[in-house]
């Protein structure tokens, strides 16, 4: 489903009320993208920090790769999703349950040491847009986790020259192949996150192996053992479905800012709060925020007209 939050902010993908969870990944087959996917984590990751931002954590399939961080923010635009996610982990200081438009995002400046954003930089119709709060909420040297999926992939390059695809995976402009559904050259992604001062140390690329008979047919052990050596290939180039990238900040600013608030008012930027069990109130724009059973909604002002 798509939403059109406010008319700064782009269109984006909502999974509120959705079956995301079961329909999706729990029983369905995909166990080994799953456990491809925290191969990456584990290779590319500080395994320890202070504050880690996951962007798009939905469910909180793996927020549990994160036991090394001190706080943990769990940021997606879905609150159903965000209450299963709670429903799994508990409440308590260490998650921070976030729902909230990425375009908007209420995250402080420099209050993070890593961000993880993985399958979600492809719901994503203004990536550089998307990609630069990330950036924003980052400290110098944090480093940044983003997944995206590569439209430079074996499959579609075979497709391309035998004509059973006319578009080409070789074009770097971004491709819509169903509504907010995007794949990416790498090489645009790779300029996107150079421009926003990000330092790309290390490239996986992941999933060759992503095929129905192969899933059916070979033990996921055996895949996962291969994929985890493919994924070394990403150094030379990757032409896998799915890339993995490690960024460092490498700009100054803005400065650390671990100690600071942790939220900034997305009405109008401000950080002084007054909170209660119910709510925060932005002081600046006396704007009110909604904290549900434990979730901060920043979707929308409680008191908008």
């Amino acid at each position: 489903m798509t939403e059109t939050p406010s008319p700064s902010s782009p269109k984006v993908c909502s999974y509120e009320g959705s079956g995301y969870r079961t329909e999706f990944w729990e029983g369905q087959g995909r166990d080994y993208e799953d456990r491809t996917e925290r191969v990456a984590l584990r290779r590319l990751l500080p395994p320890q920090g202070r504050r880690l931002l996951e962007v798009g954590a939905g469910f909180g399939r793996l927020t549990n790769e994160f036991k090394g961080y001190d706080q943990v923010i769990l940021l997606d635009y879905s609150s159903t999703l965000l209450r299963e996610a709670q429903q799994r982990l508990g409440k308590s200081d260490r998650y921070v349950y976030v729902a909230a438009n990425l375009y908007q995002s209420p995250i402080n400046d420099g209050v993070c040491d890593a961000a993880t954003m993985i399958r979600v930089l492809h719901h994503m119709a203004d990536a550089p847009a998307a990609l630069a709060q990330v950036r924003r909420s980052l400290a110098p040297q944090a480093v940044f986790i983003l997944e995206f999926a590569n439209k430079r992939n074996v499959k579609a390059i075979l497709r391309h020259l035998v004509r059973r695809q006319a578009n080409s995976p070789f074009d770097r402009t971004p491709l819509e192949f169903v509504e907010l559904n995007f794949n990416f050259h790498p090489q645009y992604v790779y300029d996107v996150l150079s421009s926003l001062d990000f330092e790309i140390t290390r490239v996986l690329a992941l999933s060759y192996l992503r095929v129905g008979l192969l899933k059916r047919a070979i033990p996921t052990d055996w895949l996962v053992k291969v994929d985890a050596i493919l994924q070394h290939t990403g150094a030379w180039g990757a032409f896998s479905p799915s890339v993995f990238t490690r960024n460092v900040v490498q700009s100054t600013t803005p400065a650390a800012n671990f100690d600071g608030p942790l939220f900034k008012c997305p009405q109008c930027g401000a950080t002084d709060w007054l909170e209660d069990s119910h709510k925060l109130h932005c002081n600046h724009c006396d704007t009110d925020w909604a904290i549900e059973d434990g979730i901060y909604n920043f979707k929308s002002p409680i008191n908008a007209d």
